[in-house]
C-alpha cells in the first residue's frame, strides 16, 4: 500500500496517519465542514471535504468515500473506530471496489457484530457464557417465563447494541413488558434492528477485555488484557493494562478463550474480546469488537507493539512477525479519556471554545488528541477531546505519573473529566485495585469535586488579596497555607 484514506476524524485519524507516515505510506483525510481546520486535516498529505457537519452527511457517506478513493488512487481504507468501522456492508463495498479494507472481513463482522450470533459462536467454542436466552425474544410472555428461570435482576439487551444503548435493567416481573418495549424502541432507533435478548444481570462485575491480533494465515495472538471497569453510562473513562486482579493462569485462560473466538470467525487484524469478571474471578463472554479500540494505547505501551502498523501489515498480506511466546508485559499503563463533559451534571457533554489548551509532556506521558488551542468543541460528535496515557515500571508509578500529567493539563473553555479522573486515581478503592463497574455509583457524588473547586477559589481569592494588600501579607499567607493544608487532607481522604 502506497496511499491510504482514513475514514474517520479527530485523534484516531491523526494517530493512524502518524503510524502510516512512519511506514512511508501517504495519507488522505476526509473531513466535515465542522472539522475543516482540525489538526488531522492539516497533517494529512491530502484532504477532501466530504460533507456538512452531521456524521450522516459526512463521515458515514460510504459510497462517497469510496469514490474519493478512486479519484485519488488510494489503495486502502482505515476506518478507525466508530462511524463505518464495524459496518460489514461498507467493508464489502470497499472490497468490491478493488480497495483494501484495513480490518477484518465482512463475514467476520457479521458473525461478531450481532451479539446473538457472537454468543452462539463463543458457546460453540466452550467459552463461559452468562445465563440468558438462546436467541432473540419478541413475545412478552416468553420473556417473563425466561426471566423467572434466570431470576431478577436481569438485562434486556439489543442484539445489535453497543455503548449502553438498547439495554434495560429489570428488577421485577411487573417491569418486564415496559422495559422490553423501551429496549426494542431504542434498538430500532439506534441500530435499525429491534431484536433483543435476555441475560442475567451480573451485579457490578469487572470489565476485562483481551486485545487480539490475527493474520490471514491462521496465526492469532493475544496482547494481554485491559481493565475497563471505571465507566459512566456504560462507557469507559479510565482504562489500564494489565488488570490488577488477574493471575498469570487466569490471564492465559482468558487469552486462549479470546483466541478461540477469533479463530471461530476466521478473524484477521486487530480485535478485542470482552468479558465480565465476577468477584470469584469467574469470567463470562460479553462481546467481540471487530475494530481498533479507543483504549488500544495501553496495550501498546505494555507490549511495545504498534497496533495500527500491525493492522496495515496484515491487510497487505503479511504474516505476524511474532508469536505468543515473544510477547511480554512491560510495566503498567493507564489511560484516561479527557472528555468535554460536566461531572457535576451527570457527565453531560459540553460545547465551547478551547481558549486555553496545553497538554502535559514528560517521560512516560503520551497524549493522543485532535484539538488545538482556540478550536471549538463541536456538538455533532463524541465528547472526547483527548486520551492521556502514562506508563511506569509498575502500577504505582503509572498512577503517580498520571496524577502529575493531569495537573499539568490546562483546559479552559469547557468543563472536562480531568478532576473526576484525579478523584478516581486517588480513591482507596482504585489504588487498592478493589473496584468494579459500580465504582461511580458506589463512591462518586458531585460534592467531592465541588468541595475541591470551592477550596481552589478560596486560594485564588486569597492570593489576589496578597497582591493588593501588602499590609496584610503575613496573615494572608498564613490563611492560604491553612486552606492548602485543608485541601491536602480532603484529597488524602478521597
Amino acid at each position: 500500500m502506497q496511499k491510504i484514506l482514513i475514514a474517520n476524524r479527530g485523534e484516531i485519524a491523526l494517530r493512524v496517519m502518524r503510524s502510516a507516515r512512519e511506514m512511508g505510506i501517504k495519507t488522505v483525510a476526509i473531513f466535515s465542514e465542522a472539522d475543516r481546520h482540525a489538526p488531522f486535516v492539516k497533517y494529512a498529505d491530502e484532504a477532501v471535504c466530504v460533507g456538512p457537519p452531521p456524521s450522516s452527511q459526512s463521515y458515514l457517506q460510504g459510497e462517497k468515500i469510496i469514490e474519493i478513493c478512486k479519484q485519488l488512487k488510494v489503495d486502502g481504507i482505515h476506518p478507525g473506530y466508530g462511524f463505518l468501522s464495524e459496518n460489514a456492508d461498507f467493508a464489502r463495498k470497499v472490497k468490491k471496489a478493488g480497495l483494501i479494507f484495513i480490518g477484518p472481513s465482512a463475514e467476520s463482522m457479521d458473525m461478531m457484530g450481532d451479539k446473538l450470533s457472537a454468543k452462539a459462536t463463543a458457546k460453540k467454542m466452550n467459552v463461559p457464557m452468562i445465563e440468558g436466552s438462546d436467541g432473540a425474544i419478541s413475545d412478552v410472555a416468553e420473556a417473563i417465563k425466561i426471566a423467572k428461570q434466570i431470576g431478577f435482576p436481569l438485562l434486556i439487551k439489543a442484539s445489535a447494541g453497543g455503548g449502553g444503548k438498547g439495554m434495560r435493567l429489570v428488577e421485577k416481573e411487573s417491569d418486564v413488558e415496559e422495559q422490553m418495549k423501551f429496549a426494542v424502541s431504542e434498538a430500532i432507533s439506534s441500530f435499525g434492528n429491534g431484536a433483543v435478548f435476555i441475560e442475567r444481570y451480573a451485579s457490578c462485575p469487572r470489565h476485562i477485555e483481551i486485545q487480539l491480533l490475527a493474520d490471514n494465515y491462521g496465526n492469532c495472538v493475544y496482547l494481554f488484557e485491559r481493565e475497563c471497569s471505571i465507566q459512566r453510562r456504560h462507557q469507559k473513562v479510565v482504562e489500564e493494562a494489565p488488570s490488577s486482579v488477574l493471575t498469570p493462569q487466569l490471564r492465559e485462560k482468558m487469552g486462549k478463550c479470546a483466541v478461540d473466538v477469533a479463530k471461530a470467525c476466521n478473524y484477521s487484524g486487530a480485535g478485542t474480546v470482552e468479558f465480565l469478571l465476577d468477584d470469584k474471578l469467574n469470567f463470562y463472554f460479553l462481546e467481540m469488537n471487530t475494530r481498533l479500540q479507543v483504549e488500544h494505547t495501553v496495550s501498546e505501551m505494555i507490549t511495545g507493539i504498534d497496533l495500527v502498523k500491525e493492522q496495515i501489515k496484515v491487510a497487505r498480506g503479511e504474516k505476524l512477525s511474532f508469536t505468543q511466546d515473544d510477547l511480554k508485559i512491560n510495566g503498567h499503563a493507564i489511560e484516561i479519556r479527557v472528555c468535554a463533559e460536566d461531572p457535576l451534571n451527570n457527565f453531560l457533554p459540553e460545547v465551547g471554545n478551547l481558549s486555553i489548551y496545553k497538554t502535559p509532556t514528560g517521560n512516560g506521558v503520551r497524549v493522543d488528541d485532535g484539538f488545538e488551542q482556540g478550536m471549538n468543541i463541536p456538538i455533532y460528535y463524541d465528547s472526547m477531546i483527548a486520551k492521556l496515557i502514562t506508563h511506569g515500571k509498575d502500577r504505582t508509578e503509572a498512577i503517580e505519573k498520571m496524577l502529575r500529567a493531569i495537573n499539568d493539563y490546562k483546559i479552559v473553555g469547557v468543563e472536562t473529566t480531568l478532576d473526576f479522573c484525579t478523584f478516581v486515581l486517588k480513591h482507596d478503592a482504585f489504588v487498592s485495585g478493589n473496584f468494579d463497574t459500580g465504582f461511580i455509583q458506589n463512591y462518586f457524588t458531585p460534592e467531592v469535586l465541588t468541595i475541591k473547586n470551592t477550596e481552589l477559589e478560596e486560594i485564588s481569592a486569597l492570593a489576589g488579596a496578597l497582591i493588593f494588600d501588602n499590609k496584610k501579607n503575613t496573615n494572608v499567607v498564613e490563611t492560604v497555607n491553612s486552606v492548602k493544608k485543608s485541601q491536602w487532607k480532603t484529597n488524602r481522604l478521597n
